[in-house]
């Protein structure tokens, strides 16, 4: 267990009340990790921090934060680092996607809001917690990316744009910090069967195109990405930096 072990660590996992961010919140903290709950609702976050408590006592707290607010941001910086003096593992998984269909017919604000959300706050928050790592030389940062940066897509190019642009972030971070022992990584999921993902898995149509390609001819679910997040966040992922770990059945092997 000792590779896996995440006691003593602190982990923030943003859109974590949810689907995948709240498998992983809930995972790490079964691996011994503190953790922080954060979404934009504080009663969502309120009852998946309960919820971990109950098995887990004091091992959860809840912070509301809308990520496209930078000062938010730093709020939930600031309040973890007040509550538990230090982050050690960011997972950025929070992710908007408002438009659905082509690029070409994309509103500009709708546009805007893809990019600010999905990259310039995982940017923002990369740097608000890289300075304490910096200081204690250790560190994790995950960006939950998508199978979707890696190719291209008639219904949701702005997404996989951002999506894309994450893996690079990623390993613009590892460039800059990976000689004071902080990794950076992305995972980047296949269709996953979350609330998020539902207007991909809900029509049974597109379900059917999504998965009868792929060698496991199934969507996966949210603790099938959980896993890989506890393996980058410990002793486990210490050599892995810079990389997009790909979990999607198989889809783009084919």
């Amino acid at each position: 267990m000792e590779l896996f072990d995440l006691s003593g660590k602190v982990a923030v996992v943003t859109g974590s009340t949810k689907g995948i961010g709240e498998a992983i919140v809930k995972r790490m903290a079964e691996h011994g990790a503190k953790v922080v709950v954060s979404s934009r609702k504080a009663d969502a976050c309120d009852k998946v921090a309960g919820e971990i408590n109950a098995t887990h006592p004091d091992q959860a707290i809840a912070i509301p934060c809308n990520i496209g607010d930078k000062a938010q941001l730093q709020n939930l910086v600031d309040r973890t680092m007040e509550k538990w003096g230090k982050i050690d593992i960011l997972v950025c998984n929070a992710a908007v996607n408002p438009y659905f269909g082509p690029a070409s017919d994309i509103p500009d604000d709708a546009f805007d809001k893809v990019m600010a959300n999905n990259i310039k706050s995982n940017h923002w928050l990369s740097n608000m917690v890289v300075p304490q790592m910096k200081e204690r030389k250790d560190g994790s940062i995950i960006i939950i990316s998508s199978i979707g940066g890696l190719k291209g897509s008639n219904i949701l190019g702005a997404y996989a744009i951002s999506k894309a642009a994450d893996m690079q972030l990623a390993r613009n971070l590892s460039a800059e910090h990976g000689h004071h022992n902080i990794r950076a990584n992305c995972i980047a999921p296949g269709l996953i069967k979350t609330y998020f993902a539902k207007a991909l898995w809900d029509d049974p149509k597109i379900l059917e195109a999504s998965t009868s390609t792929a060698p496991l001819k199934r969507i996966g679910i949210p603790d099938e990405i959980a896993g890989a997040a506890v393996f980058l966040a410990g002793k486990s992922g210490a050599f892995m930096t810079g990389q997009t770990m790909v979990i999607d059945g198989g889809a783009t092997s084919v």
